[in-house]
């Protein structure tokens, strides 16, 4: 029997933390087939260019080794191993259609052999300590609610030294920009979406994702709260999108 999906979700600000796991995870599973297509179509395809900048910021000082939490169909583990092709990647997120896309894409990328994905949970990786260089998370974070806890699990995974990097929408703070862009996502993406996905709904869900993600300098508090120092943020694209990369401490918390 084939599920009926609905015409609308839940606002963001009006769903429990375990409610809004289970609509992300159907959200993602549904959305799947055409999860490549219209992120190119709705970003103009400024989303390959976020990834490559992304990439293009990691440092690989011990073990070699790249982690992509949340990974999707593997967008940003395939960049890193592009831009980076002494190291390998580790791919992992909780939707096992996104996982099964991301194994099928990094086969026909000739790069599986560098680049592994496998279903698992943000909040409790399962990986040692010390084990990555890199851990990072396009897109992901604003569907995690308890996004400390995502962090703290990254840089747990990170060697003392090694960086967490978040890629990451958000609501423009340029005051000029903003009434266009909120017209964007609230009218246009949707309605783009509409014409090619089997579940547009997710889409004035992802909207309201974004318009009530933390603005840049809260989010680089709440990732020093989760034991990350020297956080840096780079806006690209007018602000639509943020790089975020914190360093683990060499010892301790810091």
């Amino acid at each position: 029997m084939i599920k009926r999906l609905p015409e609308k979700y839940p606002a963001v600000k009006e769903i429990s933390d375990a409610g809004r796991i289970g609509i992300v995870r159907e959200i993602f599973s549904t959305i799947t087939g055409r999860y490549d297509f219209l992120n190119r179509l709705l970003s103009l395809r400024r989303d390959v260019a976020w990834r490559r900048f992304a990439a293009k910021k990691m440092r690989f000082i011990q073990t070699g080794r790249y982690l992509d939490v949340a990974c999707g169909t593997g967008d940003l583990s395939l960049a890193a191993a592009r831009r980076h092709p002494q190291i390998t990647v580790t791919g992992i997120d909780f939707v096992e259609e996104m996982v099964e896309a991301a194994r099928k894409k990094a086969q026909v990328k000739k790069l599986a052999s560098r680049v592994s994905f496998l279903q698992g949970d943000a909040l409790r990786l399962p990986f040692n300590d010390n084990s990555f260089d890199v851990a990072g998370i396009a897109f992901g974070i604003r569907n995690i609610p308890d996004r400390e806890r995502a962090l703290a699990e990254m840089r747990r995974v990170v060697v003392p030294g090694g960086q967490v990097m978040v890629l990451e929408m958000s609501f423009s703070q340029r005051r000029l920009f903003r009434p266009i862009y909120s017209v964007y996502l609230n009218r246009l993406l949707p309605l783009q979406a509409k014409l090619f996905s089997q579940n547009p709904a997710a889409y004035f869900y992802l909207a309201d994702s974004i318009m009530n993600f933390p603005p840049p300098d809260e989010f680089v508090k709440i990732m020093a709260d989760a034991g990350l120092a020297r956080v840096q943020k780079f806006p690209l694209t007018f602000g639509i999108t943020w790089l975020y990369v914190g360093i683990k401490g060499k010892a301790g918390r810091s």
